[in-house]
């Protein structure tokens, strides 16, 4: 089985294996982990069966290499390990925790699983165990923030190796096995060093080398910055970047005084680029990220992004596009030079600038996927030339690729309680691109979380406007995963907040959607009761097209509960309805609808005549699909009144209209949850 790796905020990068890495040292450790994973665990030595996977914990400081021996050792140990490697970081750039129900939800993907939008942390937990009851597999858990994230995540199977890194011991989990790690031997420091530099000027000068490692504590972090300061002068010696460690004190770690000397030395644009990476979402940047936060060209900010990662300043990331990961050492560091060198109002503007070139970026991506229709060919080519893709698939391949640094996003943009016009914009189109691409169901669980971060916000700030349509757009998604009842419960908590807002179109949408719910369910009768309520409002409000859809709604209800006599009044309603707004189509299909109700309640004569009605409004709205249905449905009528030389005439013209795509049956009315329009956003385009 391929390596399925986790990266920063739990994105699935199925089938791809972290960047190639040249490790160096560590030998003593690897040997002792090794060594762990075959000793007997407190259980065995009881005489008790392991209840769970063995615990390696890897722990030290942020910078210290604690990562790369942690792949190191899965990469040595995976061939032994058939169900496969699955990696997720447990904590935030910034060091905030992530949530376990996001690792579990994006450790079930990886794996292929199911797991409903909307599941509890502990339900994702428990499917997570089930699902690696029966694989040998490897999970690196890296950067846990406490031993209550890696405990909720641990199979139950002891065939499993759970590997963890973090910054101390993880107190509450029983029989960890720890190895706490500290500064590289010299002789692999020295080695470090020379990618950097070459080997000349290590050999030229070796005290001097020796010296500059014992500077940097043999930290893998801060070695790195050194050897990117040196490859940036190839005049300068060893001894002069010791010397200006020297200058500049012993104010804090070697991490942070190199950097401070790093930083001092890059010029005035790549410096300032390096500083606002710090509000990059999830750590993760591309190159429209560092133009938008700089204000330069996209061009520009790639050149700036390259040299800084041959400086040791950024990691480049394996991906189908240019992507780069700020290392989880230098973050804080950025942050502090940031909030000491950038003025509050300039990194204000830099976010909004980032979250305004998303914007624009996933409306190009949804746009992509509407060029047959005119007035979406015009938004494309209306965009500049360096946003727009060049096909849908390469849209798609974005949204894949940047999917963990828009999630974030939308967490940055609703991160400081508030719910502005910014915020509303960049969730809708991030939801409309997600649907445009992978469909409502496989985006599902994003979706949920989108709308949950909305329904958050409003109820902190109590706006019961927002909390409504954060609540119908959960509703939908549990209605369109299958999950009805539950639906019905936001539906009603929607017309709560629609009645405490005195808005309108959620109260009316509220209702419909009960509606549909109860429908859903099986309940007919108050199914058609809360579409009345809602028709009732829309002819208050003069809404006449919806007016003539929910006639329609009501009717299907009648239908299904047998009482024709109600369902052919309400769908004679819609067809007058549909014709008074001018709707050809609609009307065909009230038409149809009333025609095979006429079926049902035994009117064969009525349902010929009224299916030859809806025949001929089909063919005005140039409706192939529907005319064949109706003219299949005139064979069938015909046939029953023993008419079979009609029929056929009938079924003929029928199949000339689809040939091979010929509809097998005439399909059920439309009577879902979801038969109502659907938002897919809290807030207008």
């Amino acid at each position: 089985m391929t390596d399925q790796a986790v990266d920063t905020d739990g994105v699935q990068l199925s089938g791809r294996t972290p960047m190639e890495r040249h490790f160096l040292g560590r030998t003593r450790e690897l040997k002792e982990l090794r060594a762990d994973i075959e000793r007997a665990g407190l259980n065995t030595l009881a005489g008790r069966k392991a209840p769970r996977a063995r615990v390696l914990l890897i722990a030290g400081k942020p910078g210290s290499g604690r990562t790369a021996l942690a792949e190191e050792l899965v990469r040595e140990v995976a061939d032994r390990y058939d169900g496969g490697v699955l990696r997720a970081r447990l904590s935030e750039p910034d060091g905030t925790p992530v949530p376990v129900e996001r690792t579990a939800r994006e450790l079930l993907a990886a794996l292929d699983r199911p797991s409903p939008p909307g599941a509890a942390e502990d339900e994702l937990s428990e499917a997570l165990r089930a699902a690696l009851a029966d694989r040998r597999a490897v999970l690196l858990l890296d950067d846990a923030a406490g031993a209550e994230q890696v405990d909720a995540l641990l199979p139950d199977t002891p065939e499993c190796l759970v590997v963890a890194v973090a910054g101390g011991p993880l107190t509450g989990i029983s029989d960890v096995r720890p190895c706490t790690i500290g500064g590289l031997d010299t002789k692999s420091a020295l080695e470090l060093l020379t990618r950097h530099t070459g080997s000349v000027r290590i050999t030229v000068d070796p005290r001097a080398a020796e010296g500059l490692v014992e500077e940097c504590r043999a930290q893998p972090a801060a070695l790195r910055l050194a050897g990117g300061w040196l490859a940036a002068r190839p005049k300068a010696a060893v001894a002069d970047l010791a010397k200006q460690l020297h200058t500049e004190g012993t104010d804090g770690t070697p991490l942070t005084r190199l950097f401070r000397l790093v930083h001092a030395s890059l010029p005035a644009t790549a410096a300032r680029i390096l500083r606002l990476l710090s509000l990059a979402p999830a750590g993760l940047v591309d190159p429209h990220t560092a133009s938008a936060l700089a204000g330069c060209s996209v061009d520009g900010a790639r050149t700036v992004l390259d040299d800084l990662v041959a400086m040791g300043l950024l990691r480049a990331v394996e991906s189908p596009l240019p992507q780069y990961e700020v290392p989880g050492a230098l973050h804080p560091l950025l942050k502090d030079a940031s909030e000491a060198e950038d003025r509050p109002a300039e990194l204000q503007l830099a976010r909004a600038r980032m979250l305004e070139r998303t914007v624009r970026l996933l409306q190009s991506c949804r746009a992509i996927t509407e060029t047959d229709d005119p007035e979406g060919r015009e938004k494309l080519q209306a965009m500049p030339r360096a946003l727009r893709f060049p096909s849908p698939r390469a849209a798609a391949e974005w949204l894949t690729v940047r999917r963990p640094a828009l999630l974030a996003a939308a967490r940055l943009a609703v991160a400081d309680g508030e719910l502005d016009t910014l915020a509303r914009r960049l969730m809708s189109q991030l939801v409309r691109a997600m649907v445009a691409h992978f469909g409502t169901q496989a985006a599902a669980a994003d979706l949920y979380g989108i709308h949950r971060l909305v329904l958050d916000v409003a109820e902190r700030r109590n706006l019961p406007r927002e909390k409504a349509a954060a609540l119908l757009n959960l509703a939908d998604v549990d209605a369109q995963t299958g999950r009805t009842a539950e639906a019905l419960v936001r539906y009603r908590a929607a017309l709560d907040a629609g009645r405490e807002a005195n808005d309108p179109y959620a109260t009316g949408r509220a209702m419909e959607s009960v509606g549909g719910a109860h429908l859903e369910l099986g309940d007919f009768d108050r199914a058609a009761d809360w579409f009345g309520r809602a028709l009732a409002q829309r002819l208050a409000r003069d809404e006449r097209a919806d007016a003539a859809r929910l006639y329609g709604r009501i009717a299907t209800a009648h239908t299904y509960a047998s009482r024709y006599g109600e369902a052919l009044r309400h769908w004679r309603a819609a067809v007058a309805g549909h014709r008074k707004n001018g709707d050809v189509g609609a009307q065909a299909r009230a038409l149809s609808e009333l025609a095979r109700v006429q079926e049902y309640a035994g009117r064969p004569a009525e349902s010929l005549r009224t299916c030859q009605e809806a025949v001929e409004w089909a063919r005005r709205a140039e409706d192939v699909r529907l005319q064949a249905a109706l003219q299949l449905r005139l064979a069938d009528t015909l046939e029953h009144l023993g008419d079979p030389a009609a029929a056929r005439l009938h079924r003929g013209a029928a199949e000339r209209m689809l040939g091979d795509g010929l509809p097998e049956s005439d399909p059920e009315p439309e009577h879902g949850a979801n038969a109502c329009e659907i938002r897919s956003a809290s807030a207008e385009d």
